[in-house]
């Protein structure tokens, strides 16, 4: 089954899920806001990801500019800002068979659910 992380005030984040609802495909929300994903949770999303941390962090994110951006922190350091502060997660993420892809890019999510 797909699961997406997915921010319901995010406008890419709600496009991705109204291409998954056009796809027929059934699909499983992670309202990653409210249900925060734990520190072993993000590690094992990274490595689907094919990411480092901070390549899946909103950057231009108030709290991260507020509190990190000056830092120099480690990759568990910036797993764990991502568990603090969940806004700082990039959205949307789609997971299929163990992968799994930053959805902004429609026409990215159409390939990889091929």
């Amino acid at each position: 089954m797909i699961e997406i992380y997915h921010n319901p005030r995010c406008g890419k984040s709600r496009n991705c899920l109204a291409f998954l609802d056009q796809s027929n495909e059934d699909y499983k929300i992670i309202p990653y806001l409210t249900e925060t994903p734990s520190f072993e949770d993000l590690k094992a999303l990274l490595q689907k990801l094919s990411l480092q941390p901070i390549q899946l962090v909103r950057i231009k994110e108030k709290v991260w500019i507020e509190n990190y951006k000056e830092k120099t922190l480690s990759d568990d350091e910036i797993i764990q800002a991502m568990v603090d502060n969940p806004i700082l997660i990039e959205c949307p993420i789609v997971i299929k068979d163990g992968k799994a892809i930053i959805g902004r890019d429609l026409d990215l999510v159409a390939s990889f659910l091929d």
